[in-house]
C-alpha cells in the first residue's frame, strides 16, 4: 500500500515551515480532497515556508491541487526537488476554470451558439446524403453487393407492421374530420361539399403528414435507438475494422426502404380516412354511399393523389436521414443514446412540417377541382 500524502508543520530558525511528505498521486491521495485542499489552502493563507523534499511522488493530480491552494502562484520560499518541479510546472501551464456566468447569457451569446450547432448538423446532413448518393453510384457499378437483406428487413418492419396502426388513425381522422365539417355545413345546406372538404384534406394533406408523423415516432427513433446502440458497443467500429461501409450497410439500406414504403402508407391511411369520412358523413348527414364514391373523383383531381405520393417519398428520405444522422451522432454513453433519439423524433417531425410548407406553396395551384 502506498504511504498516504501527509502534511506536517514545524518551526525552522523562527519560521513556520509546512513539510509534505508521502505520495502526492492520484492513487494515494484520499478519495475526497476537499478537506485535504481546505487544509492546504488554510496554511498558504499565512506566511509559512514549503518543504517538498520528502515527497516520494508526485503526479499531475497532486501537482494541481497543491498548485491551486497557493493560489495559482509560487510562494515566497518553497523546497522543491528539480523532478517534483517539472510537474508543478505542468500545472502551472493548466489554464484557470472560467467563472460562471452570472444572470442570463447575451441574446447574441445564444444565437450564435444556435447557428453553430445548426450549421454543424447541416453540414453532417449534407455529407451523409452526398455518401448516400456515392454508394448509389456504386451499387450500379456493382450490382451484387446490394443490401437487399438489410432493406427488406426495414422495409417489413417500418413498412408492413406499420399498417394496422396508420389505418387505424386515418380511420379515426377521417371521421373526427367528417363529423366536425358536417356540423358546420349543415348550417348552411351545404352538405353535398363534405366530399370535396374529406378529399382535398386528407388525400393532399392529412394522410401524408399523419404517416410522417408516425413514422417519425415509429420507425424513426427504432433506427436512431438501433445505430446509436451499435455506437455504444462499439459495433460500428468493428465494421469499420473489418472494411465494411457503414453507410452502405446500415444507412442506405433505411433510408431506401423508408423512400419506398412512405409512399404505400400515405395511399393505405388516405384511403382508410376516406372510408372513415365515408362512414361518418353516411351517419350524420345521410350522405350515401354510391354519391361519395362517384363525386369523390370529379372534385378531387388526380394530381392531388400524385401530390400525396411525392411528399411521402420526400418525407420517407427525411425521416431516414435524420434518424441515422443523430444515431450516428450518439457518444458512447446511454445518456447520449436517450437524447439523441429524443431529437431524432424531434426534428424529422419539424422538418416534415416544413417540407410540407414548401410543398403546399410549390403546389398551391396543381390539382384544384375545376
Amino acid at each position: 500500500m502506498l504511504p498516504p500524502a501527509a502534511i506536517a508543520c514545524e518551526v525552522r530558525e523562527g519560521r513556520q515551515c509546512v513539510r509534505l511528505s508521502g505520495h502526492w498521486t492520484l492513487a494515494a491521495l484520499p478519495p475526497s480532497l476537499a478537506a485535504l485542499e481546505a487544509r492546504l489552502c488554510e496554511l498558504a493563507a499565512t506566511p509559512v515556508d514549503w518543504d517538498l523534499s520528502g515527497v516520494a511522488r508526485l503526479d499531475s493530480a497532486g501537482a494541481l491541487l497543491l498548485w491551486r491552494a497557493w493560489g495559482r502562484r509560487w510562494p515566497e520560499v518553497v523546497a522543491v526537488p528539480e523532478a517534483h518541479c517539472l510537474v508543478l510546472m505542468r500545472a502551472e501551464s493548466v489554464p484557470p476554470p472560467l467563472p460562471p456566468v452570472a444572470g442570463r447569457r447575451p441574446p447574441l451569446l445564444v444565437a450564435g451558439r444556435a447557428a453553430l450547432i445548426v450549421g454543424s448538423h447541416l453540414r453532417d446532413l449534407v455529407a451523409l446524403a452526398g455518401q448516400l448518393l456515392l454508394d448509389l453510384v456504386w451499387l450500379f457499378a456493382n450490382p451484387r453487393q446490394l443490401p437487399l437483406r438489410e432493406f427488406s428487413a426495414t422495409l417489413y418492419k417500418s413498412g408492413a407492421r406499420a399498417l394496422p396502426v396508420t389505418a387505424l388513425v386515418g380511420f379515426l381522422i377521417g371521421v373526427v374530420v367528417s363529423y366536425l365539417s358536417s356540423l358546420q355545413l349543415k348550417l348552411f345546406g351545404a352538405e353535398v361539399f363534405i366530399v370535396n372538404i374529406l378529399g382535398m384534406s386528407i388525400i393532399r394533406e392529412l394522410g401524408p403528414v399523419l404517416v410522417a408523423v408516425l413514422v417519425a415516432g415509429r420507425s424513426g427513433s427504432a433506427m436512431t435507438a438501433q445505430i446509436g446502440v451499435m455506437r455504444v458497443t462499439e459495433e460500428i467500429d468493428a465494421l469499420a475494422t473489418m472494411g465494411v461501409s457503414r453507410s452502405l450497410r446500415l444507412v442506405l439500406p433505411k433510408v431506401a426502404a423508408l423512400a419506398l414504403a412512405m409512399p404505400l402508407l400515405v395511399v393505405w391511411c388516405s384511403a382508410a380516412g376516406i372510408v372513415g369520412g365515408l362512414v361518418a358523413a353516411n351517419l350524420q348527414l345521410d350522405l350515401s354511399w354510391g354519391f361519395f364514391i362517384e363525386t369523390l373523383p370529379r372534385v378531387v383531381p388526380l394530381p392531388n393523389l400524385w401530390i400525396g405520393l411525392a411528399k411521402g417519398l420526400v418525407f420517407g428520405l427525411l425521416i431516414g436521414l435524420v434518424a441515422c444522422h443523430f444515431g450516428l451522432r450518439v457518444k458512447p454513453n446511454t445518456e447520449s443514446l436517450s437524447t439523441m433519439t429524443t431529437s431524432s423524433v424531434v426534428s424529422s417531425i419539424t422538418i416534415v412540417i416544413l417540407a410540407d410548407a414548401v410543398f403546399a406553396i410549390l403546389t398551391r395551384n396543381v390539382g384544384l377541382p375545376l
